[in-house]
């Protein structure tokens, strides 16, 4: 048999059979992409000055970040709507029509197949890059599990621990030692916090001396190319790329391959370990319904995107703030003070403590509105529909709708919109919530964010515990802040601050410190 074989493999007719599969092979990937290129290049024949300032990027002259020139657009824009035809992108800032595409025509404004294309490599059939039933299914199993007051316990506990056993330690240790990236710090503390939540290990990235680990890496350059491919004006480019695997599709297929093998490594050990019912991490919880060890795989990655990197950015969007904003960490400090009975020797409050502190709430929500962790949402139009405002939208259009901006706008926050200012959430004292659809920074409507509660406690926490304990200064340049590329808001350059003992930049006048 194996010489047969072997004289098989020899002969001119296994030869020619090859020759003619992959060419064969060829000619159907270009003519595939010859056809598609053909629908989707009709839209970047448009030369519009929106259209042509994206292609050329002349916008980078007068605004530091892409996010920076769509607000600027769509506050100039009466309806607060833009179209940028090149990307057969309709965006909007018009909480009317937020409310419409997130509530009203829910089922017309689904994610869509292109967006499941672009981040399908990461996030495969997670609940944030899925609609129908698969979305429905882990929809209900997380709203179990998260509406549990157990396991909202479960997760202070964890962030707690995390906070009165690491990140105060380390940053205590760095005290006069030099500069911190505390954006770094925050994506470490996250990391670990989520990890200890989902999974129920500890990954152990909160010390500085350490580097992040290869999953941590891997996951950041996978969310960072992923979202890349949105900005591309074709799809041929980036779809290209991925079937050649080359250049960033490359990149992007080796970390996804390791962030998989790293995740379903943690499914394996869950799974030797056994008795699901009694265990508290979010995993062990899904895995006593669910044995598909790939779906298993991509609900602990979208659950690790939303858990780790949304409050990294926020709380590193809100000391970045506050470094600006002094006379709001006074008012942190007062409340809590009050609060707490006086105790300044104590860094942590209880759940029930936080729940009093009415300014800190309205800070944490302020910090989102100018800095949103997810600075916009794109759907994609099932059928031809009329927003609110007249703007007419055809079928397959992506539809986005941009926080970042919407906490720019005159006409939605007034005059003073700019402005780091918590007290516009306060009546009498009092936390006063606004309309999902004006701050829709956890989403709205049926794909509203699930762990709204647990991610707000968790920033104020954090938020408290440095404010009581340390004085936190930005270093550098502060005049903008700069993002970088990704599918949360990630500062470029991360966050450069002096840590110092609170209290000591008082006293340095007098006694030096």
């Amino acid at each position: 048999m194996e010489r047969l074989s072997s004289l098989w493999l020899d002969t001119p007719m296994h030869s020619t059979v090859c020759f003619c599969f992959f060419t064969f092979a060829l000619i159907l990937a270009l003519l595939s992409f010859s056809l598609y290129s053909l629908r989707s290049l009709q839209a970047p024949l448009c030369k519009c000055d929106v259209c042509a300032s994206y292609l050329s990027s002349s916008w980078s002259s007068e605004f530091g970040n892409l996010c920076d020139w769509y607000a600027h657009l769509l506050r100039n824009s009466p309806t607060g709507t833009i179209h940028v035809h090149v990307l057969r992108n309709t965006i909007t800032a018009n909480p009317g029509n937020v409310e419409h595409i997130l509530r009203t025509r829910f089922d017309n404004y689904p994610k869509g197949k292109p967006f499941n294309a672009i981040l399908g490599d990461l996030l495969g059939r997670g609940i944030f890059n899925t609609d129908g039933e698969s979305w429905q299914f882990q929809r209900k199993m997380a709203s179990l599990e998260l509406g549990s007051v157990s396991v909202r316990a479960y997760a202070f506990d964890i962030v707690r621990g995390e906070i009165e056993t690491r990140l105060v330690p380390l940053l205590t240790s760095r005290m006069d030692r030099g500069v911190v990236d505390l954006q770094d710090v925050f994506r470490r503390f996250s990391f670990d916090s989520i990890c200890k939540f989902s999974f129920g290990l500890d990954p152990g990235c909160l010390q500085l001396s350490l580097p992040m680990s290869s999953f941590a890496l891997a996951f950041d350059l996978a969310s960072r190319l992923s979202a890349e491919r949105a900005a591309h004006v074709s799809h041929v480019v980036w779809k290209a790329k991925r079937l050649l695997n080359v250049g960033s599709e490359r990149r992007l297929r080796d970390a996804v391959k390791l962030v998989n093998a790293l995740a379903e490594e943690v499914i394996r050990q869950r799974r030797r370990l056994g008795s699901f019912a009694t265990r508290n991490d979010l995993l062990s919880r899904f895995m006593g319904t669910v044995d598909d060890e790939v779906y298993l795989r991509d609900v602990v990655i979208s659950f690790l995107l939303a858990g780790r990197d949304t409050v990294a950015s926020a709380l590193t969007g809100f000391f970045w703030l506050l470094s600006r904003n002094p006379e709001v960490e006074r008012l942190i400090r007062e409340e809590s003070d009050l609060v707490m009975d006086g105790s300044t020797g104590d860094v942590l409050a209880s759940y029930e403590q936080m729940q009093r502190m009415h300014y800190l709430h309205a800070a944490v929500h302020e910090g989102m509105r100018l800095f949103p962790p997810v600075q916009f949402d794109s759907k994609f139009a099932s059928a031809d529909d009329v927003l609110p405002d007249g703007t007419v939208v055809g079928g397959g259009t992506r539809v986005t709708y941009h926080p970042y901006a919407m906490g720019r706008m005159e006409r939605i926050w007034g005059p003073d919109c700019l402005k780091f200012r918590p007290e516009r959430w306060l009546q009498d004292g009092v936390f006063r919530p606004e309309s999902l659809y004006k701050y829709p920074v956890f989403q709205a409507g049926p794909r509203a964010c699930l762990g709204r509660e647990m991610a707000v406690v968790e920033m104020k926490s954090v938020a408290l515990a440095l404010v009581r304990r340390f004085d936190i200064r930005v270093v550098g340049p502060t005049r903008q802040a700069r993002f970088s590329p990704g599918l949360t808001a990630t500062m470029s350059g991360g966050l450069p601050v002096i840590v110092r003992e609170r209290g000591c930049l008082i006293k340095a006048a007098a006694v030096g410190c």
